[in-house]
């Protein structure tokens, strides 16, 4: 992860500095490890995790005390009906998580929208779990 780099050229008594800017990933990775100071999944109410790639969008159902993944859900699997726009597959996985989590007896979680906007995609998955049952 490049933070900045300064490089300094003198040329005529001129001091030129060059500062690279930090990757939009990079700056995603930052937030999230900020939000994951704060936010933890436990046995009564583990972590809704969202990752969300150019193409697809992936949702885990984490306990972190045990380090364990309880549930999983995205619009890469098998059984996954794919049509619409991205938001509506997210919608989509949103309803197959809630519906994964209510099978595994799992009624509330804590949200991690893993560095991400609360727009979009996210939000629709987010809409999309609550409408399936689960609640935060």
């Amino acid at each position: 992860m490049i933070v900045g780099v300064f490089a300094y050229w003198i040329e005529r008594k001129e001091i030129i500095v060059m500062i690279k800017k930090i990757s939009s990933n990079d700056a995603r990775k930052k937030r999230h490890a900020r939000i994951r100071s704060k936010l933890s999944g436990s046995p009564e109410f583990p972590r809704l995790c969202v990752f969300r790639s150019n193409k697809n969008i992936y949702a885990q159902i984490i306990d972190d005390v045990s380090g364990k993944t309880l549930v999983s859900a995205s619009s890469m699997e098998k059984d996954f009906e794919a049509g619409g726009s991205k938001k509506e597959s997210a919608k989509k996985v949103g309803i197959a998580i809630a519906k994964k989590a209510v099978g595994a007896n799992i009624k509330s979680v804590v949200f991690d929208r893993g560095g991400y906007q609360y727009h979009g995609r996210v939000k629709e998955l987010a809409e999309g779990a609550r409408e399936g049952g689960l609640e935060f």
